[in-house]
């Protein structure tokens, strides 16, 4: 862009895709950079007032420069493509900051906060701006879908080779097949722009680190007892299951032990009972992470113990239009993430 043309922006005044900042401060600098990259891109213009008039910046050209450079490479979450320019005007030096939409694989942050244009100002998003967000960066994960930022080395052959010991292939037998081939064939690795990625049914039901990359974060069971019969009452205890998917079953089901157990009496013999019957809150938590909703980022699965009850509540909506009431009703819907049902009940 050349001094022309950010002439005309000035005089157009902010909007949503320009700003003005008197001085290099970087901190205000910071959210406005931010919101253009994980919108539509914009111009920010230093060395301008917000009522138009051009007051230029008194630090020596070639500082402010790189400054700016400095920042753009180490001041957010990650280094931003954009382009600098600068003018001296008769008042001092106007510094501009072309700043493209940016499309990673997560928005751009200042300071861990994520930042959207909105009219003229660079606000944090709402619930919903933040999941349309996460979405266009291709947080929307089936899966099947890879993730970006992983390789082969993401998933633990060893557990691989378990599994299919388990569902009884055995991957000794001639004629022998090269095992990173095996593992892309079964949908746990796949090929994409040339490169070997894990599949989010790879990372959940092999990896090694499930929930160590940023799509995956929140992809795990998050435990709360109350003492109580709601949300409102004191917390007794709450834990975290997280790993694989079987791994997180069988660490939400230790976590519900470690909350006690029922003694029941029969004339002098004494029953210990768990507070929910075993197989059925497995097969509630066996649902719950086999059948989430993976696009919906940012809500882990929730196993919730009251005083009367436990809740299990997995992110997403019943898939195929099925409703709770033609569910009840014995209809079959079709399951959201076959691989990963599966594995589970394998």
């Amino acid at each position: 862009m050349d001094w022309p043309e950010v002439v005309h922006r000035i005089g157009a005044g902010e909007d949503e895709h320009t700003e003005f900042k008197r001085d290099v401060d970087l901190w205000s600098l910071g959210p406005a950079l931010a919101a253009f990259a994980n919108s539509r891109g914009g111009l920010v213009v230093v060395g301008v007032n917000d009522n138009q008039t051009i007051v230029g910046v008194k630090d020596r050209s070639e500082t402010v420069s790189e400054r700016l450079t400095d920042f753009l490479q180490s001041g957010l979450s990650a280094p931003l493509n954009a382009q600098l320019g600068r003018h001296e005007d008769a008042n001092g030096w106007v510094h501009w900051i072309e700043v493209p939409a940016q499309r990673g694989y997560e928005p751009i942050r200042h300071h861990g906060r994520v930042y959207v244009r909105r009219g003229r100002a660079s606000v944090e998003p709402s619930p919903s701006e933040l999941q349309e967000l996460y979405n266009r960066f291709g947080y929307v994960l089936t899966e099947e879908q890879t993730v970006m930022g992983t390789s082969s080395d993401a998933i633990d052959r060893a557990s691989f080779e378990r599994y299919m010991n388990r569902v009884g292939i055995d991957l000794t037998d001639e004629p022998r097949i090269d095992l990173e081939d095996d593992l892309r064939t079964r949908g746990v690795l796949a090929r994409k722009n040339g490169a070997l990625l894990a599949t989010l049914y790879g990372l959940l039901a092999f990896g090694k680190d499930p929930q160590g990359h940023p799509q995956t974060g929140n992809f795990w069971i998050k435990c709360a007892a109350y003492a109580g019969a709601d949300r409102a009452d004191e917390v007794v205890l709450v834990g975290e299951a997280r790993g694989r998917l079987d791994e997180q079953v069988d660490r939400a089901l230790g976590w519900l032990k470690s909350l006690g157990r029922q003694e029941r009496y029969m004339a002098v013999r004494r029953e210990d009972r768990s507070l929910v019957p075993d197989v059925a809150l497995r097969e509630a938590l066996v649902n719950a992470v086999c059948h989430r909703d993976y696009a919906i980022i940012g809500s882990p699965v929730l196993l919730e113990v009251f005083d009367d009850r436990a809740v299990v509540t997995s992110p997403g909506a019943l898939p195929n239009h099925m409703t709770p009431q033609t569910a009840m009703a014995g209809g079959h819907p079709r399951s959201r993430n076959e691989l990963l049902a599966t594995f589970m009940q394998t």
